[in-house]
């Protein structure tokens, strides 16, 4: 019996060392979580159950637990490498929508634009909506390479001071009929910006002011030019009277209200409206000057680059200067981690023993935080696994030593006469 006891303690022993072997192995794996075998002692089982003299039939591997302790934390550069600081797991998808969990964030986009990990599985994540609004649908995240529609000018606001002590110009406004430039004389200052039909061609609005003649002093008359043709409201109108109060900031009741249509031509949609806002503007003692001139719209654009925030929030640059949230990585937890089934490449698959995976937005429930731009490194402590070894090691060569003793003993007694 001894020979089968010190057996079993040498499959021990050897199982330990493999546990240990594998840690070490992947000392260098990221989000990789360290093992340990757990062992149990052996006794025969009877009827009247185990007399106070049995003697146990040695030991066997009781379970290899994983031990899921956060590993550090390293900064790539690289947008899309993805830490999990604290509790959670990233939950990534194959082509049949089949789920599995991983710690390692060290992600990339397909040829098809989708942000993959190594293996192909897609990362999940909460989808955005056109307006970069969080909706509750969750699938693989997905990077739109193709040209992002545009976005056609429908409002411009202007913040400027127009000159108190100008004079009066409105009475001269004359456009050169063979260079469709008005004359100076015809105004006192002109601002330019850059607005965008329906197709996201730019087209340059040049806004000319004109101070009207006294009494009263307080009002100008301010006409709209793109790409060098006077702009109307749709009826005809094409000069607009802005007014201001004697402390000389603008006055809405005696001001114009400005809705232009305009048509850009060249297959663009026509009648587009342009909504002028000078509500911010003064006239003031002082010389003309623009704090702001802003218009809602650009033209197509494609995505540059991503950030992604500690929430989890993917932003998308685009070519055309706009920026806006295309999802959200949602993180997964669960009631009992340590029943998750390993299933290589640093990944694991949900089981009855982990119990069903709970999703929800990083920094919530428990959940960790995300760090983009960063991989979290193996937990195992290589000084830790060293010392292990030497310890199962240890009990490896005892374990044989008691084989051999059982065998010299066992000799001795064949060798009786």
């Amino acid at each position: 019996m001894s020979f089968y006891i010190s057996l079993s303690g040498i499959r021990a022993a050897s199982s330990g060392l493999n546990v240990i072997g594998n840690n070490i192995a992947n000392v260098s794996t990221t989000g990789f979580k360290q093992s340990r075998a757990e062992f149990e002692d052996v006794y025969s089982s009877s009827l009247i159950g185990a007399s106070n003299t049995s003697i146990g039939e040695g030991v066997r591997l009781a379970k290899v637990s994983q031990l899921f302790e956060q590993g550090n934390i390293t900064f790539t550069g690289n947008s899309l490498d993805l830490a999990v600081n604290g509790e959670g797991f990233f939950k990534v998808t194959d082509q049949n929508g089949a789920s599995l969990f991983t710690r390692a964030g060290n992600f990339s986009v397909d040829r098809n634009g989708y942000v993959v990990n190594r293996e192909g599985l897609f990362l999940n994540a909460r989808t955005a909506d056109a307006n970069g609004n969080i909706t509750g649908n969750l699938g693989p995240v997905k990077l739109d390479k193709t040209y992002s529609a545009p976005n056609p000018t429908s409002t411009l606001s202007a913040n400027l001071n127009l000159d108190s002590r100008a004079s009066a110009t409105n009475a001269s406004w004359f456009v050169d009929p063979v260079t469709g430039i008005p004359k100076p004389a015809g105004y006192n200052s002109v601002t330019s910006a850059s607005v965008y039909d329906s197709l996201g061609n730019a087209h340059t609005m040049s806004l000319y002011y004109s101070k009207n003649a006294a009494p009263p002093d307080n009002t100008w008359t301010v006409r709209a030019m793109v790409d060098g043709v006077l702009v109307d409201d749709g009826a005809g109108k094409n000069t607009f009277t802005l007014a201001f109060k004697a402390d000389g900031t603008y006055d809405a009741a005696n001001s114009d209200t400005i809705n232009l249509s305009w048509s850009p031509g060249g297959g663009a949609q026509p009648n587009q409206p342009i909504a002028l806002d000078f509500t911010q503007s003064t006239q003031y003692g002082s010389s003309f000057a623009v704090n702001s001139l802003n218009q809602n719209g650009y033209t197509t654009g494609q995505v540059l680059d991503v950030n992604i925030d500690k929430k989890g929030i993917i932003f998308a640059r685009y070519s055309n200067g706009q920026s806006r949230a295309i999802g959200q990585i949602m993180l997964a937890k669960f009631a009992n981690q340590g029943g998750l089934q390993p299933v290589g490449n640093t990944a694991w698959a949900e089981t009855y023993a982990s119990g069903e995976p709970v999703v929800s937005e990083p920094g919530t429930g428990g959940l960790g935080l995300i760090q983009s731009g960063a991989l979290e490194e193996s937990n195992v402590d290589l000084t830790e696994q060293l010392v292990l070894m030497i310890s199962a090691q240890r009990n490896f060569q005892a374990n044989a030593q008691a084989v051999r003793t059982e065998d010299a003993v066992t000799q001795t007694i064949i060798n009786l006469r």
